[in-house]
């Protein structure tokens, strides 16, 4: 059991640096038998094929992550508020912050699901996320309203601003390497979206 449990290991190191390389597309079953140290007759033992092999190297830190934003949603459904703190220490800035580093602890997983899993079954991942940013925003933003007596806002405004959101975690964890600057930079990041989703609650002039 000790020895099976070492090779899976060496195979799922294999294809995440073949992942990395490669991309899902290019990458060789071959190649990442071949730098595991094993045949490919021990990859079918552990992996269906090469999307098996993926989904065994990203489910469960993705699982994760949807587990922690799932979480920040369900309180933000609680706010007594249509407006949110800016402030540092406000619960937005530090459940952004606690994402960023959840992130970049598997940062490699997380490089291959945002930038090279064309081809396999999680190549939308990007889109499936702003999908449920939305949905929830949606949600949100009708309860505040009718919560408070106050206009809805515009439903294309909700749509732009859950894009950037994503589109905004997306750009930190593919141009900063340094965890320590990117936690910096999602505090002010955040402070900008929040200000834009206040905004959106303010009367129309």
């Amino acid at each position: 059991m000790g020895e099976d449990k070492e090779t899976r290991i060496k195979l799922l190191d294999s294809a995440k640096q073949e992942f990395l390389e490669k991309g899902y597309m290019k990458a060789s079953l071959r190649a990442i038998c071949k730098n595991a140290g094993v045949t490919t007759g021990a990859l079918y033992f552990f992996f269906q094929d090469k999307e098996d092999l993926l989904k065994n190297l990203v489910e469960e830190p993705l699982k994760e992550l949807i587990s922690r934003i799932q979480s920040h949603f369900l309180e933000e459904m609680n706010m007594e508020s249509p407006f949110v703190s800016i402030q540092d220490d406000s619960a937005d800035i530090k459940a952004a912050r606690e994402i960023v580093h959840f992130m970049y602890q598997n940062y490699d997983i997380f490089q291959i699901l945002l930038t090279k899993s064309q081809g396999s079954a999680y190549e939308d991942i990007t889109s499936r996320f702003a999908d449920r940013i939305e949905e929830h925003y949606n949600t949100l933003a009708e309860r505040m309203a009718e919560r408070f007596g106050i206009q809805k806002p515009d439903h294309y405004m909700i749509h732009w601003l859950s894009h950037i959101q994503i589109d905004s975690f997306i750009h930190l964890l593919t141009h900063e390497q340094d965890e320590e600057k990117a936690v910096r930079h999602i505090g002010e990041i955040v402070v900008y979206l929040l200000s834009g989703w206040n905004g959106l609650f303010l009367p129309k002039r």
